[in-house]
């Protein structure tokens, strides 16, 4: 006997959708159905709120167009929405049995089965993605996987006429559509096929299908080398690590966690939530951890207004407190602005409400790359707990596919619930028409893929493996450290294919300082046998407020820093002198001050630049940036920063105590390079770095305090 995907109480679909995507998403979806903080006992109103919308929109009627537009265009928004009506209707359906309901689905999917077979290629096509009803593949799937289930609810409730009438003109078709005419996604290895594979497994349960979900299980072929257990294996590590980075996570969360909660209640035996470990359990644990101060880290190409309190991850938390009742996924559900009114999100609401929530607690933590864990990692080093204590973030992880930036051993911080140095993100409009129909912009290839974009080493004004994401697919940094040592947290990675001749290393640490802050330190080497230019780019957010160092501005007339791989996107702002001293930069976000106190082993050029020439669309964001720039064969940057002082615009009062580190001492002995800081209160840590091919402790770390005289 098949057991239904969805019912009201146990709904196997997330009360949302996103219709982001892979290679070129066509922007985020609608809410299927409203969110709520509302206790269990306000299921019903929630409901009957979602009968009030509905009901509206069916008063008005249902176009069903013939498809023209991109992404955020009039017949690409009324498909999705019609997606959307769909489905809720069905959910209607089931809570409160009217009928009106079911016609509904039977006369919107009348319409459709109408059109589809009227259908060419989209003529909006701009990828191998193609589709018919949207401008790629991934939307049509998004479409199935919704529809699928909204008829489900009423299919037995069909006349065997109407049924075939629905099922020979648009379900079927579209589900095939989606695998046997079109392999090249269905059997790759990435979110689209995840989507189109979800999309056609779920067809085949509801449809008595049992081919369709084999071939969704395996590939095609049923080999078990493409297919939706093949990208469980590949696309996620043994930590939930997902390869295309955090938003992108948290996208391909929803099919994989559809799907698994229809294979689950369809076919138990397969015991796909134990699969490769509980997998896909970690996968949604790792979604949350992945984040600050409710957003989620902007790694690779993302939006960076994405965060936890997308339906994708409330589905996913609601799913995983239902199936295992850990208390700490209270707390993480606490933290998002809602709940999904699913049967797993009211045992949450009950829960909470019993008082057996606890706080989530967000930890240090590396999470591993590639399918065995041995493609470096991502590294989370995190002062405290809480969501908006400092972290420190270095992307030491693979490429990332088609959507990873060349921005090996990357780094971020946050502290006090803001970004202090932040990643670009993507460049990308989304849903919003004019913006190139919600597709990615010119500029993420021309600047938020380059690697002067991120704070990451750059050399000799090149991006990272000459911009070639393929060739950056094929390597990874090694992760050297992760561990606390006399109270320090480190991390300590390198790659030395990242340029040619070049060893790049990374190291970030939190040391907590006596006087109650957080220092947060960056060495970052270049290692080289000829000369070149080295540049570390700072994207602070802020006002700056001084430097200890002069510049020359430029007041009248702005000349881009560079011609190419991101720099002509740059206008140079300030220069200063060579520099060869501990300098320091303050700026105001917020309420509170930050000081970064840097130093180099080589004679440092800086410069302030804002983001914007050559844009003559306005397409990117006007941010700035300080570039440390070296020169030689190679070149040690250290970098401390710290949170300090207070301003208060109410009462204007203004405490500006400025930087306490007092000593940044760089020194290199037979290719080993020692870092010695102090500070005015006498915390002193020394690091001392050195190639993993010449030694067997390429990592030491002392921890001392020295007496203030």
């Amino acid at each position: 006997m098949r057991l239904p995907l969805i019912s009201v109480f146990a709904l196997t679909v997330a009360l949302g959708v996103s219709a982001s995507c892979a290679a070129s998403p066509d922007g985020e979806g609608v809410a299927i159905a409203p969110t709520t903080n509302a206790s269990a006992s306000g299921f019903d109103t929630m409901m009957s709120d979602l009968a009030v919308a509905v009901d509206g929109r069916l008063a008005a009627g249902i176009p069903v167009p013939v498809p023209v537009d991109a992404g955020g265009g009039y017949t690409h928004e009324q498909h999705k929405q019609n997606a959307k009506t769909i489905y809720e209707a069905g959910m209607l359906y089931q809570q409160f049995g009217d009928a009106k309901y079911r016609d509904a689905i039977r006369d919107i999917l009348f319409d459709y089965a109408d059109l589809y077979p009227t259908l060419d290629i989209h003529p909006e096509q701009r990828n191998s993605n193609k589709g018919k009803l949207f401008w790629q593949g991934l939307n049509e799937a998004w479409w199935l996987v919704y529809t699928i289930q909204g008829y489900e609810t009423v299919r037995d409730e069909l006349t065997e006429a109407e049924r075939e009438r629905i099922e020979t003109g648009v379900i079927n078709p579209v589900a095939d559509f989606l695998s046997v005419e079109s392999p090249e996604t269905f059997d790759r290895i990435h979110n689209h096929a995840t989507w189109a594979t979800t999309a056609v497994g779920m067809t085949g349960y509801v449809l008595g299908q049992p081919e369709r979900v084999e071939k969704a299980l395996y590939g095609l072929d049923e080999t078990g080398e493409a297919g939706f257990l093949k990208q469980l294996d590949e696309l996620f590590s043994p930590d939930g690590y997902y390869a295309e980075g955090p938003y992108y996570q948290r996208y391909a969360l929803m099919p994989f966690v559809l799907f698994s909660q229809a294979i689950d209640r369809n076919e138990p035996d397969r015991a796909i939530f134990e699969y490769r470990n509980g997998i896909v359990l970690k996968a949604i644990r790792a979604t949350m951890e992945q984040s600050y101060a409710g957003l989620f880290f902007p790694i690779n190409d993302a939006i960076r207004e994405k965060g936890i309190n997308t339906v994708e991850l409330k589905y996913g938390l609601a799913i995983a407190y239902e199936r295992t009742k850990e208390p700490d996924l209270l707390g993480a559900i606490q933290l998002q602005n809602g709940v999904v009114p699913t049967e797993g999100g009211r045992a949450a609401l009950e829960a909470i409400e019993a008082g057996k929530a606890e706080p989530f607690a967000f930890t240090s933590k590396q999470f591993r790359d590639g399918p065995n864990g041995e493609q470096g990692a991502l590294i989370v080093l995190r002062s405290g707990p809480a969501g908006d204590d400092a972290a420190a973030i270095m992307k030491a992880t693979t490429q990332g596919l088609g959507h990873g930036h060349h921005d090996k051993l990357g780094f971020l911080y946050y502290d006090n619930g803001d970004e202090i140095v932040a990643d670009y993100g993507a460049a990308r409009f989304l849903n919003v028409e004019p913006k190139n129909g919600g597709r990615y912009l010119p500029e993420n290839e021309t600047w938020a893929k380059q690697t002067v974009a991120h704070n990451a080493l750059v050399v000799d004004e090149t991006s990272h493996f000459g911009g070639d994401w393929r060739e950056g697919q094929k390597h990874a940094p090694s992760v050297i450290a992760f561990d606390e040592i006399d109270g320090v947290q480190v991390a300590f990675a390198e790659i030395d294919t990242a340029y040619d001749g070049v060893n790049m290393q990374r190291l970030i640490a939190i040391m907590p300082g006596t006087n109650g802050r957080d220092y947060i330190i960056d060495i970052m080497r270049g290692i080289g046998s000829e000369g070149h230019t080295f540049d570390l780019p700072v994207h602070f957010k802020g006002q700056l407020i001084e430097t200890s160092f002069d510049m020359t501005h430029e007041t009248t007339k702005l000349e881009p820093l560079g011609d190419a791989n991101g720099y002509q996107h740059l206008w140079k702002r300030s220069q200063s002198e060579p520099l060869d001293d501990l300098e320091e930069a303050s700026w105001l976000l917020g309420d509170q001050f930050y000081t970064l106190s840097f130093a180099a082993d080589q004679s440092l050029t800086t410069y302030f630049t804002e983001l914007g020439a050559n844009d003559p669309n306005h397409n990117l964001r006007r941010e700035q940036a300080l570039i440390m720039r070296a020169q030689g064969s190679a070149a040690t940057f250290v970098s401390v920063y710290e949170r300090h002082g207070r301003y208060d615009s109410d009462n204007e009062v203004t405490v500006f105590d400025g930087a306490s580190v007092t000593d940044i001492h760089i020194s290199t002995n037979s290719g080993i390079a020692s870092v010695a800081i102090t500070t005015e209160d006498g915390d002193a840590v020394t690091f001392k770095l050195a190639e993993s091919r010449n030694t067997r402790q390429p990592l030491q770390v002392l921890r001392t305090s020295v007496e203030i005289q």
